[in-house]
């Protein structure tokens, strides 16, 4: 059999770290970018296209084996259209509408009996204060589409403040997702890979820092979790991923809640790798990119045992040092325990650029390993060491 070739509708910084992992296996991999100058395109062979158009996407999948995904932004209709071609899509558009609409991925939760907090859909100021007047206030409005990274979520604490939300049903939704505000101790992510023929492979649920509604920091695994509300967690991904025919890596963002119902509530699914995954690329014996392929492939799944006690991983912003070579010399002698991994982005302020991994042996070595992540990431970012 000729190695095959997979297709990424997409040119960010996921399917920029897919490439390493397919050239390690001797796969093809190939890009559909929305420009030359997006990430992928410095790593991959790629294609420049619109997803958005239907045409463009049947002649980039008429030159692959499997079309996979960077983003999960490419139209249902679109979708629907691919596989009734016959293209192979992992995952196909019955998983993805999950993903992409949050008031169906909340609908899908309750039938599966998985833990969500309240929540309605709205469409209207008025159904808005009915649900804050019956279930308490403050509550949390959602875009149902399109958000991502704090973006589309606003936090509504009294009903004066959701009276200054008559904009949001302005918008192209035929309703908006309300939900409570959940009283959780720390954010946690459940990351599962799913093949074709349904075998799965569970990672370690991780603790993620969310600064500014982006992820920031992320231990894996999570510090002190209890080992019921983990493995729950893991058993819930793994439920979403067969109950919703997810192929690939999916990443199940989730809150903690101790003391209530199993330790935890869904809070947002990604189906494809994910920022609280980087970690693995270092610190599992096979890399959520890796895995990611393999699934893809209906390949069998690699070993997601850690290779350490704990793994962290630092996200990188975009911050003052706009020339983030320059700044290796000094935080790859500063911290050779390191692993700095950047994405061939133009640096902004605040936008994802990178980020460090670094291991820690023991579990006396969690502080220090840390530090250490903190302090390579700041290098890179500002130019210098972190205070």
């Amino acid at each position: 059999m000729s190695f095959p070739t997979i297709g990424v509708v997409g040119g960010g910084q996921l399917a920029r770290m897919m490439a390493p992992a397919a050239t390690n296996l001797g796969l093809r991999l190939t890009v559909l970018a929305e420009g030359d100058d997006v990430s992928a395109t410095t790593a991959a062979q790629y294609t420049v296209g619109d997803y958005l158009d239907l045409e463009t996407l049947r002649a980039f999948a008429a030159e692959v084996d499997v079309v996979t995904f960077d983003h999960e932004h490419v139209p249902a209709d679109h979708l629907r259209a691919l596989e009734s071609a016959g293209v192979n899509l992992q995952p196909g558009p019955q998983a993805l509408q999950y993903a992409q609409d949050k008031l169906l991925m909340r609908q899908q939760c309750d039938r599966l009996g998985l833990p969500n907090p309240p929540w309605a859909a709205v469409s209207s100021v008025t159904e808005l204060l009915e649900f804050g007047d019956r279930n308490g206030w403050p509550v949390v409005l959602k875009t149902p589409r399109g958000g991502y990274d704090g973006k589309g979520v606003r936090v509504l604490r009294s009903p004066e403040e959701a009276q200054d939300c008559r904009d949001w049903f302005e918008l192209d939704f035929e309703a908006l997702l309300v939900e409570d505000l959940v009283p959780f101790s720390r954010e946690l992510s459940a990351q599962v890979a799913r093949t074709p023929s349904g075998r799965t492979a569970t990672y370690p649920v991780v603790e993620s820092v969310q600064t500014d509604g982006v992820c920031d920091l992320v231990t894996a695994p999570a510090p002190g979790l209890d080992p019921r509300i983990g493995g729950a967690a893991q058993e819930a991904a793994v439920a979403l991923a067969e109950g919703l025919d997810v192929t690939g890596m999916l990443a199940v963002e989730l809150f903690e809640t101790p003391g209530i119902g199993p330790g935890f509530m869904v809070n947002e699914l990604a189906m494809r790798p994910h920022n609280s995954g980087h970690w693995s690329m270092d610190g599992a014996v096979t890399g959520q990119f890796e895995q990611h392929l393999r699934a893809v492939l209906d390949l069998p799944l690699g070993s997601t045992e850690p290779v350490g006690a704990y793994t962290i991983m630092k996200n990188c912003l975009g911050g003052a040092n706009q020339d983030l070579y320059s700044s290796y010399p000094g935080a790859m002698a500063a911290y050779p325990q390191a692993k700095i991994h950047t994405y061939g982005k133009s640096v902004r302020p605040g936008r994802k650029i990178g980020h460090v991994n670094v291991i820690a042996a023991a579990e006396n070595e969690l502080d220090e390993a840390r530090a250490a992540a903190t302090a390579a990431a700041a290098i890179i970012t500002e130019g210098q060491e972190h205070e």
